[in-house]
């Protein structure tokens, strides 16, 4: 007699979330949705074009040179002057990406629909960087566009033995192109530390000082060359911004794409470190 074998159902696990089971797209989704009804994303994104190219705007306005005097006046650089200005709105904006979590207390709901913590600081990398990148397009592409305008006003022309300000130039469109991928590395180096230090305020000041402090100590070491030196090739921002360099490369302390090289691995760097520290805290 033959007794037929029933194979009973397997019993159901538990639901896993969403973002979980997606995995990198599933939160690149979830902080996508975050940045886009912040109500506070589109001004700091319209801040960092608005002031990016005002500042260079003004810079241009105020740089002249009258015939045959022998200035020295890199034209695409003064047209980018507004990059290190900013800079501060784009290290605001991933203070906010990763700190407002943390004061509002959502981190840890975040964490719970997604447990992979380096999976959430790489979607809140690619998100943050994504909308650097587009503000930092349209802020060179203005700047520049804005300086050419000016200068030219000025006299400060080609057929005067300057340097040209157009992307037909290819030192200019190395400097441009420099300036979109330096403001997008300076947001992930503001990532890094706000993960690290957790805090808005306190964030916020550290990374402004990371940006602004090295610089001024640079100017105050005249005196010490050696040590100016060092603080120009190997800090972050003074390396860095090497990149707006269009004339005048032999007397700088680091190469440009070397100087975002620097900068390219401060950042590294710092993700790195807040990577290992979101595993070993709590939220």
């Amino acid at each position: 007699m033959t007794i037929a074998r029933h194979r009973l159902p397997r019993p159901a696990g538990p639901a896993r979330a969403g973002p979980t089971r997606a995995g990198l797209p599933g939160a690149l989704r979830a902080e996508w949705t975050k940045l886009r009804t912040e109500p506070g994303t589109a001004w700091i994104l319209a801040a960092i074009f608005v002031l990016t190219v005002a500042v260079g705007a003004a810079t241009a306005a105020a740089t002249r040179c009258g015939a045959g005097t022998g200035c020295a006046i890199d034209p695409t650089k003064v047209s980018l002057t507004g990059i290190e200005v900013g800079q501060a709105v784009v290290a605001v904006l991933a203070v906010l990406v990763i700190s407002g979590e943390y004061s509002t207390g959502m981190i840890a709901v975040t964490f719970t629909a997604m447990p992979r913590r380096w999976t959430v600081l790489a979607a809140k990398a690619v998100t943050l960087t994504g909308l650097v990148l587009a503000a930092a397009v349209v802020a060179v592409a203005g700047s520049l566009a804005a300086g050419r305008l000016i200068l030219t006003g000025n006299g400060i022309t080609a057929a005067q033995g300057f340097a040209v300000v157009s992307l037909a130039h290819g030192p200019t469109v190395r400097a441009a192109v420099g300036s979109v991928l330096y403001l997008a590395l300076v947001g992930l180096l503001s990532l890094g530390i706000a993960t690290i230090v957790r805090d808005s305020a306190a964030a916020t000041g550290t990374v402004l000082g990371v940006l602004y402090v090295p610089p001024v100590i640079a100017l105050f070491l005249g005196s010490e060359p050696a040590w100016q030196r060092w603080i120009e090739r190997y800090t972050p921002v003074n390396a860095g911004l090497a990149i707006l360099n269009t004339t005048g490369l032999r007397h700088l302390a680091i190469s440009p794409w070397a100087g975002l090289g620097v900068l390219a691995g401060w950042a590294a760097a710092g993700l790195l470190a807040a990577g290992l520290l979101l595993r070993l805290r709590d939220a």
